[in-house]
């Protein structure tokens, strides 16, 4: 980024010289020259602006599989593009380099990715991923009408931590085909010590996302901490209580950033998969070679998609089962 270039930000409320933004659920309460903790929305002179609007910091054309999403256009392309800065402070982060800093980034317009769009082979439409697209919000937000406006069926993806208000969440929600949610755990302890958060928004913004949009879910297993028989169950047991259609992707911890706990278990992810599997229909293992990650109808054990790493062959049509006619929650 060769200049700051400031965009004033949405949901905020002046409180005398201090800024209260309305973003997220942390509430910053922002000094004039301060950043919120997501150091990308700083108060200037009674005004909130976004530092990160349209600063791209990582853009690639990715298989939809990779976001992870499993159950929506099997086998397609989508750009996906991402900024800096995060409102969670995982130390587990794999990509700190751009959540937890000031990364080099390219201006670019929400007007030129559409361009950028439309000169794409194949590509479906555009995921917001690599940092936190919620805290990013005016770009997404405004790119995505204006993807929405100019390109016939394009599709809008967000990788997002799910640490939202309910304003902005629902105001961007009609825009936004499908969302993976990280669910980190099911302790707010595990939340406020390892990712600066808390766990309630959270489930919130699935609950509600999942009435409008295609959901799934991610939870990274790491060592010793969130890996527990009990945790899955909770964490599976919640997903069912919203939807028991709704992916499970339980993803292998490596060591990264702050945390250096030895790599959990295969023999651990695979317990836990077969504990989500007795509440919910779909579960997947990620970052583990050679496990079968293909989807099988829940009724009658057909192979709905058989998946290979990345190449994808789908074995049904529409959303449901051509053998047993079940009714799926993927969206071919």
């Amino acid at each position: 980024m060769d200049k700051e270039v400031l965009f004033e930000a949405l949901f905020y409320e002046k409180q005398g010289d201090n800024i209260s933004c309305k973003l997220c659920p942390h509430n910053c309460l922002i000094k004039e020259g301060s950043h919120g903790k997501c150091n990308v929305r700083v108060n200037r002179l009674g005004v909130l602006y976004s530092l990160n609007y349209a600063e791209i910091t990582s853009m690639a054309q990715d298989p939809i599989e990779k976001k992870p999403l499993y159950h929506f256009k099997p086998g397609s392309k989508i750009l996906s593009v991402g900024s800096f800065g995060c409102n969670f402070s995982c130390d587990f982060c794999q990509n700190y380099s751009i959540s937890q800093g000031r990364a080099s980034s390219e201006y670019i317009s929400p007007e030129k990715l559409v361009e950028i769009c439309q000169g794409l082979e194949g590509n479906i439409g555009v995921a917001f991923t690599y940092n936190e697209p919620s805290i990013w919000y005016e770009y997404v937000y405004k790119t995505s009408r204006l993807l929405k406006e100019n390109i016939k069926d394009i599709k809008i993806v967000l990788v997002t931590n799910g640490y939202i208000q309910v304003e902005p969440l629902k105001m961007i929600l009609p825009y936004v085909d499908a969302m993976n949610i990280d669910l980190k755990s099911f302790n707010n302890k595990y939340y406020k010590d390892i990712c600066g958060g808390s766990i309630s928004p959270v489930l919130d913004t699935i609950k509600i996302s999942s009435k409008q949009s295609h959901v799934e879910v991610t939870t990274l297993i790491v060592n010793g901490e969130n890996d527990s028989s009990d945790e899955i169950q909770k964490i599976a047991e919640f997903i069912a209580s919203v939807d028991k259609n709704i992916p499970l992707h339980l993803s292998r911890y490596f060591p990264s950033y702050k945390m250096d706990n030895p790599a959990t278990e295969i023999d651990v992810m695979i317990k836990d998969k077969d504990i989500a599997k007795k509440y919910i229909n779909y579960v997947y293992i990620g970052n583990v070679q050679g496990v079968d990650n293909s989807t099988y109808c829940p009724k009658c054990c057909y192979k709905l998609i058989q998946r290979d790493n990345y190449n994808v062959k789908v074995n049904t049509k529409f959303d449901i089962c051509v053998k047993c006619g079940y009714k799926t929650n993927i969206i071919l």
